[in-house]
């Protein structure tokens, strides 16, 4: 995604070394459509510079910060030497990240997807979570009901969960959902109790996932699975819950398992 504003002062922008000059390096910027900055040569090294070409060459991908800019004259001033390497590290992943994310979202919408309707949706995204890729992100993490606060329509958050789901890699996902458990019976908070028992798996489950089950309110309880991947969380989760139904309908009760927790008033 390329933004078609300004940069602002003090940011950090990833940029291709486009010509060298004895007085400085021009800089298209990649994450800004059609703009392009100056590195005076006092702004690309520390200390005195003998040939710019032994600091940058053309074509090479740099991280600058940006140090004026003034749209009247179109000029954007750039330094190289103001960014230190664990900054020039984070940004150059931030922006590989956003290149995947606008690969994604090929993926999901198709090649042929216009610029207007493009830029619609990733800022939707962007507005909401900084970024295109963090929005996929937390779409692959938590499902269609994460975007809800956007403007995205139902077929285009459709579109990006299925899309974030198969490819983003994250370290864990958390899924929640609800089971209702009650029985008649005189001794019915063993029941529930034993439901609840079989729900945390009785050792069944696997080692890489961790499952909580808790307290909401009577009768519903909270099952909560972390795991590594969306397929296996829930997976884990309608196990979970199809154990406690199993268990209390054993003892003439009644389970009902739900994604959404009940407003107090249900």
């Amino acid at each position: 995604m390329k933004f078609s504003g300004w940069p602002d002062q003090g940011e950090l922008v990833v940029g291709r070394v486009d010509e060298i000059a004895d007085f400085g390096v021009f800089i298209d910027l990649e994450e800004y459509e059609n703009k392009r900055g100056l590195v005076h040569v006092s702004e690309v090294a520390s200390g005195w510079i003998k040939n710019i070409r032994d600091h940058v060459s053309e074509g090479q991908i740099v991280v600058c910060k940006v140090l004026d800019v003034n749209t009247g004259s179109q000029q954007i001033d750039l330094s190289i030497k103001d960014v230190n390497d664990h900054q020039r590290s984070d940004k150059i992943q931030e922006w590989k990240n956003e290149r995947k994310a606008d690969k994604w979202m090929e993926l999901a919408f198709g090649e042929d997807l216009d610029d207007d309707t493009f830029q619609r949706i990733a800022m939707a995204l962007y507005d909401e979570y900084g970024s295109l890729y963090d929005g996929f992100e937390a779409a692959a993490i938590h499902g269609p009901e994460e975007l809800e606060g956007t403007d995205l329509s139902d077929e285009e958050v459709s579109k990006i969960v299925e899309t974030a789901r198969e490819n983003v890699s994250v370290p864990y996902v958390t899924v929640t959902g609800y089971v209702d458990l009650r029985s008649p019976n005189p001794d019915g908070v063993d029941d529930v109790a034993a439901a609840l028992e079989a729900a945390e798996g009785n050792g069944e489950v696997p080692e890489e996932v961790e499952l909580d089950v808790t307290y909401v309110g009577a009768p519903e309880y909270r099952i909560k699975v972390k795991a590594p991947n969306y397929k296996t969380a829930e997976s884990e989760l309608e196990a979970s819950a199809a154990r406690a139904e199993e268990a209390i309908e054993s003892r003439g009760g009644t389970g009902h398992y739900h994604r959404e927790r009940k407003s107090d008033d249900e």
